[in-house]
């Protein structure tokens, strides 16, 4: 979870190693051979050795038994488990319960319809019968009913919701990003989702809520929902660090966007100033417009339809229909296929295949207009090779767990590469593979004299690009300092930091025993076992950047979720089951099965 500083390849990391007192907190042990924790209820091994992940397990599988509260009635409980003693075991009528509850969650998380339950009941009773036929009576008490599967989801969904909810009461700051790009083919919801800071430093990315756009048109009306939600999740703006969005003018509208409506609502002598950056979700498919500078995509996508109804036999293409069914499914909207094509990694593998393209629109009579066009052509590969430089960025930005002070070198470092390209492609097309290309096969048929392209038009998208950049993160350029205290504070001179944090940053970096700690554990480890009576402005600063969203990759997991299921989801749903379906797909917290089976789900306002 934590961004790691340097050290030896020779140094072992303790962090990850088992640890004695987790025996009686989560009820595991050492498994004699290989790594791991083993359970001591489930006798499962849980692969990881992190304290997170063994927590994990305990909370979701076993919180039953947080019933044993004292030392010596948890010592009692050891004892027993160890000798195959289990206090209360699930009766039989549990265990299907609970089979049944894993069956709905796995439903939704692969997008399937609610009457899929039934077909895979059929399935597993066929399966039954041949290899376990003493135990085929198992199914008969296994309800997977379009009405019953409904609402286990609903049930796992207020389980799921209570968790993050007593978990915000505790969160001592966080960050919203709010992304109305995600339903590519519908555009009527806007995901919101948290990440919080507890006082450990242990960070948790959660989808908030889910807001019908239909039903709150306005920003005054998506203003208060985004504000209910946060108040019946216990979280006060007072906390608020950060606010990450999508680009569009409902977001970052200069008088009337959302982002100006929130930094308002949320100015307040004990609140920070809010950091705003715009540019972090859905990086490629939003930039890809500023740089197709001729409509590049939507002549491609007419190719990519005549391809997957008149050329799906064709070997050729097998490639490019395999990537597509396996993004999107068999089953497209016009806007989705154009959103896919603006990946660079696509873009790419259908350049290499321009040549068997034309070749198949001849031959079914298609247009090949833009096969002549040179400058159409140079665009192209121009296009192709931006959205290549696009991707690699995207690709860093998908990259959690690594804080928001290495998300902002990244950032800090394309804009370096971006300065470089636009100096350079009026010299030479080293970095621009495909425009090259291009360009080589353009010079065989033209005269010596003529010329082939206008690089200045280049030269000025990619300035623009550049710009654009600079817009979207300059709030993260305001908190620099802070986010490079945060991330080296040994390395940090005292004279260059903010005067109120000196003192306690020239004792930190005085402490022999506080730098052997930063030195060999993860960064977020170091900070949750620094003493918050003796530094407690650093750790004000520390929990201020923890809170900050270091990557997209929550959001891209609800768009990958609705473009892999697009057809389920497009079907009548209630805001309800779709938020559910939603939460259960990109959310980290495991359920409590113990309390769903017993119907105990925890109420929350």
């Amino acid at each position: 979870m934590w961004m790691t500083p340097k050290r030896s390849k020779m140094e072992i990391d303790e962090s990850r190693a088992f640890r004695a007192e987790w025996t009686q907190r989560y009820l595991v042990v050492e498994p004699p051979e290989g790594e791991g924790a083993l359970c001591l209820v489930c006798r499962r091994l849980v692969a990881a050795t992190g304290e997170l992940d063994v927590k994990q397990h305990y909370e979701a599988e076993h919180e039953y038994y947080e019933r044993y509260v004292t030392e010596d009635e948890r010592a009692a409980l050891v004892e027993r488990l160890r000798r195959g003693d289990f206090p209360e075991a699930a009766t039989p009528e549990q265990r299907i319960a609970r089979a049944g509850l894993g069956l709905a969650r796995l439903l939704a998380l692969k997008g399937c319809g609610w009457g899929e339950g039934d077909f895979v009941h059929r399935c597993m009773a066929v399966m039954l019968r041949d290899v376990l036929p003493d135990h085929v009576g198992i199914m008969d008490g296994i309800d997977l009913s379009p009405e019953t599967t409904r609402q286990r989801v609903l049930d796992i969904h207020q389980n799921l919701r209570s968790q993050l909810f007593n978990r915000a009461k505790d969160f001592k700051a966080y960050s919203l990003a709010l992304d109305d790009q995600a339903f590519v083919a519908y555009e009527n919801y806007l995901l919101v989702f948290v990440r919080g800071v507890g006082h450990d430093l242990e960070v948790h990315e959660e989808l908030l809520t889910i807001i019908n756009l239909t039903h709150h048109f306005s920003v005054g009306a998506l203003m208060a929902a985004i504000l209910e939600a946060l108040q019946t999740a216990g979280l006060s703006l007072q906390r608020m660090v950060g606010l990450t969005t999508t680009h569009t003018l409902r977001m970052i509208g200069e008088n009337s966007g959302l982002v100006s409506y929130m930094r308002e609502k949320a100015v307040s002598p004990n609140c920070w100033n809010v950091i705003h950056y715009s540019g972090f979700l859905h990086l490629e498919l939003l930039s890809s417009y500023d740089v197709d500078v001729n409509q590049i995509i939507n002549a491609v996508s007419e190719w990519i339809v005549l391809i997957k109804t008149r050329g799906v036999r064709r070997p050729e293409f097998q490639a490019l229909l395999t990537e597509s069914e396996s993004e999107h499914g068999e089953r497209v909207n016009g806007r989705c296929l154009n959103n896919w094509l603006r990946k660079g990694k696509t873009l790419k593998l259908i350049f290499s295949l321009r040549k068997e393209i034309e070749t198949f629109l001849v031959s079914i009579g298609a247009t090949t207009v833009h096969f002549t066009d040179k400058e159409w052509l140079c665009d192209f590969g121009f296009l192709v090779d931006i959205m290549d430089h696009l991707r690699e960025i995207s690709e860093l930005l998908r990259v959690s767990k690594v804080f928001a002070a290495a998300a902002f070198d990244h950032i800090c470092a394309f804009e370096v590469k971006l300065n470089l390209l636009q100096r350079q492609v009026e010299k030479n097309l080293t970095h621009f593979a495909s425009l090259s290309q291009v360009v080589d096969e353009l010079k065989e048929n033209l005269q010596e004299d003529e010329k082939v392209l206008d690089l200045e038009r280049y030269r000025a998208v990619i300035c623009r690009l550049q710009k654009e950049f600079e817009r979207h993160f300059k709030d993260l350029k305001f908190i620099k300092k802070d986010l490079e205290l945060f991330a080296n504070p040994f390395s940090f001179k005292p004279e260059y930091a903010p005067i109120s944090v000196r003192v306690e940053l020239t004792k930190l970096q005085a402490s022999a025993n506080l730098w052997e700690e930063y030195r060999t554990k993860d960064l977020g480890q170091f900070y949750a076992g620094l003493p918050a009576e003796s530094y407690p402005i650093i750790k004000g600063v520390a929990c201020k950047v923890a809170s900050l969203f270091d990557s997209s990759k929550i959001c891209e997991k609800a768009f990958s979720y609705l473009t892999r299921n697009q057809h389920t989801l497009s079907q009548p749903l209630t805001d309800e089951h779709l938020h559910a379906l939603f939460r259960i797909a990109t959310t980290e917290i495991e359920p409590r099965w113990d309390d769903l089976v017993r119907g105990r789900n925890e109420s929350h306002p």
